[in-house]
């Protein structure tokens, strides 16, 4: 018989479910409120419409629904074949009609919800792999679905914007994007202050560093590679024009 609630009861996860639950509840209100032709507007992302946004999201919890089945039975389940299979699922997506692409959200949201619930306590910690070759434990499904789901409920350019982003969420968001910068070394003379906090993430102990300041949710839309209003930039005390946006990569 299959759980009708979840079967983990570590308070922690089940934190992490609801977040994420609710991150596809909201790209989903905001996608709702779009018109099927506004469907075929611009989103935030350079050669995505709001078409591709939808895709993307639709098949990414299917990918994801796919480590949870792997982490259930043991059984290997990749998330995509490859990179190239991912992409063109994106690109084929995009094209179908305004009510398949919807149904696709709908239906892929519920199957990645019901494969989550049913999981049971000790599986959430089985190994599975990501589309980037990271062994995670099934657990890092949670984070990687929420921080999907909300970053690209912006994206979809309908009047989200990052401020409407959970805390925890722009904190996870911003910890994940400074330390892949830590790992590849690109940090380098770089300093991130975010306004009302006492902690710098980049390189702190760079001589003359440039030191980007801002409000959490205006930092991470700048880490993220979604624009510079609302930080500030300087060297050396002395203001830039620009803030060095970020590449996009979420």
């Amino acid at each position: 018989m299959v759980a009708r609630q979840d079967r983990t009861t570590d308070p922690e996860l089940l934190e992490a479910l609801l977040q994420a639950r609710r991150g596809t509840a909201f790209f989903a209100r905001k996608l709702n409120e779009l018109t099927d032709d506004e469907l075929d507007g611009p989103s935030l992302l350079a050669g995505w419409n709001r078409r591709h946004v939808t895709a993307h999201i639709g098949y990414n919890a299917r990918a994801i629904a796919r480590l949870i089945e792997w982490a259930g039975t043991g059984v290997e389940t990749p998330m995509y074949a490859s990179t190239d299979v991912r992409d063109k699922e994106i690109s084929f997506g995009a094209t179908l009609s305004p009510i398949a692409l919807r149904n696709l959200l709908d239906h892929s949201a519920v199957h990645l919800n019901v494969e989550w619930r049913d999981l049971p306590e000790q599986a959430w910690y089985n190994k599975v792999r990501t589309i980037q070759g990271r062994e995670v434990p099934a657990t890092e499904t949670v984070w990687m679905r929420s921080r999907e789901v909300w970053t690209h409920a912006v994206d979809l350019d309908n009047g989200a914007t990052f401020a409407d982003i959970p805390e925890p969420v722009l904190n996870g968001l911003l910890r994940d994007i400074t330390g892949a910068w830590k790992t590849r070394g690109t940090d380098t003379g770089l300093a991130i202050r975010v306004q009302g906090s006492d902690q710098t993430l980049g390189d702190s102990g760079a001589q003359n560093p440039t030191v980007i300041t801002g409000s959490l949710p205006g930092v991470v839309r700048w880490a993220t590679g979604r624009g510079t209003h609302g930080v500030t930039a300087t060297h050396n005390g002395a203001p830039l024009a620009e803030a060095p946006a970020a590449p996009t990569w979420i």
